[in-house]
């Protein structure tokens, strides 16, 4: 029987009063919270929570985590821990709705609080969540997710077939030190019939310095109905292990977020594209050890994401992003030029998936490649080490701007099935600008991020 889970968001607003001020400040909070179970009412459920907190002129904090405690019977409450930055310091937001039968709609919407520094008292205020605003949002966003989806996402998708590449690649940065980490996981087919094999590679990122790296493989491919392994190097469920040159990792993957398809779904079950693209959750966090020579990185809570690949190689030219934009939201960017004939005379094609407020955009992943009645087609400008996207869908635009720093970029050989080579230039420490504007009337500007070193992206040619 396939486990199931349950992920809603919610957004409450309030005041608080701080330590050493003289009045009272608005707080925002926009949480995340994702459940194992469906959360039955008689037991005690505890969710995972993250999201963003905002303290007006002091706090602004996307990277909030905590726990949820959902007990409306047993102990009639609901418990909401969570820790946040403000200026520096750690802080911890402890309080719980007191759930009352006679109070039913205040009890479930209102929540006071205290803030905590070390066990220290340090503030207090209440929380409430907006109904008139809020309730509408907080039930269409209700999902009940199979957990098991992102297992079955990285089994081998080659069935035997010639001619075909198969990719499992991880990247993720490291909160404490900056640095980058790539893992690449590949198996390839040779279009002549010749035996699979597997390859990949293993990089470091460090920031103020050249990247690291090293290859394992070529070895047989042999198939595991898990995910990738070959030569005592696996990418399974849960879990990133090997070994090569200087290198050894030993890393867990905890999935945040249903699967993200930056290709449209369908590509994914029939691959009759040149190539298809996802990740089996939008991001994830990471822990474990990644040694490389006499340094070793530990990680903990490392934010990133896992990704696969399915097709007939690479293309004749291409950029790639993944950008973890905070609070849960997610930017994923493919823009490439096939080899096939006829396409291969077509300006760059540009799939773009954002991952926001828990839904995606463009609704469809074949928008911003190919519109709608030839409005909407999104545009790339790729070059090194800046390449842009830009485009329409609906009544929403973006802006894209991707900057591979040259001290942190690695140039890797690729071959393709067809024993063509190409060469891609990789950077885990990437910089990014992204713009959302909405159109009301007139375009005005709905949300933008700035990344320094945190996103993930890549630039290929033959």
């Amino acid at each position: 029987m396939t486990a199931r889970g349950t992920v809603f968001r919610e957004t409450m607003l309030g005041r608080v009063r701080l330590a050493g001020d003289d009045s009272d400040r608005p707080v925002r909070l926009d949480l995340l919270a994702r459940a194992d179970s469906l959360m039955p009412t008689r037991r005690t459920t505890r969710a995972r929570l993250t999201g963003r907190i905002r303290i007006a002129g002091r706090a602004d904090d996307p990277e909030a985590e905590g726990e949820l405690e959902i007990s409306p019977l047993a102990r009639r409450r609901i418990r909401y821990r969570l820790g946040f930055r403000l200026e520096g310091r750690r802080l911890l937001l402890d309080g719980w709705k007191s759930l009352s039968l006679k109070r039913p709609v205040s009890s479930m919407t209102v929540l006071p609080y205290t803030l905590y520094e070390d066990g220290e008292r340090v503030g207090e205020g209440v929380l409430r969540f907006p109904l008139a605003t809020g309730l509408l949002p907080f039930l269409a966003g209700f999902r009940f997710p199979r957990a098991a989806e992102a297992e079955r996402s990285l089994a081998p998708r080659w069935d035997g077939t010639p001619g075909r590449t198969e990719v499992w690649y991880t990247t993720l940065t490291d909160p404490a030190t900056g640095s980058g980490v790539w893992l690449h996981h590949e198996v390839v087919a040779p279009r002549d019939g010749g035996p699979a094999y597997a390859h990949g590679w293993v990089a470091v990122f460090p920031p103020g310095g050249p990247a690291e790296h090293a290859r394992f493989g070529p070895t047989p491919w042999t198939g595991d109905p898990r995910g990738f392994s070959a030569g005592g190097i696996s990418a399974a469920p849960g879990r990133l292990r090997g070994s090569a040159g200087p290198f050894a990792w030993a890393l867990t993957e905890e999935p945040q977020g249903p699967p993200l398809h930056t290709f449209p779904r369908w590509s994914w079950r029939h691959p009759w594209l040149p190539a298809s693209h996802m990740l089996p959750a939008a991001r994830a966090r990471y822990r474990g050890t990644v040694r490389h020579g006499t340094r070793e990185l530990r990680l903990r809570d490392a934010p990133g994401a896992s990704a696969r690949i399915y097709g007939h190689g690479n293309a004749r030219r291409w950029a790639w992003l993944h950008a973890d934009l905070g609070g849960g939201d997610v930017l994923e960017v493919v823009a490439a030029v096939s080899m096939r004939r006829g396409l291969d005379r077509l300006p760059p094609l540009v799939f773009l998936r954002l991952y926001r407020n828990g839904r995606g955009w463009p609704r469809r992943a074949e928008r911003s490649a190919v519109g709608w009645a030839g409005i909407g087609r999104f545009r790339a400008d790729i070059g090194l080490p800046r390449w842009r996207v830009e485009g329409r869908a609906g009544l929403r635009r973006v802006r894209v701007t991707v900057t591979l720093p040259p001290d942190g970029t690695l140039a890797l050989d690729y071959t393709d099935p067809d024993g063509s080579a190409a060469v891609c230039r990789n950077s885990g420490r990437a910089d990014a600008e992204v713009s959302l504007e909405r159109w009301r009337g007139r375009w005005r500007p709905e949300a933008a991020w700035r990344l320094t070193g945190t996103a993930h992206a890549e630039v290929g040619d033959r």
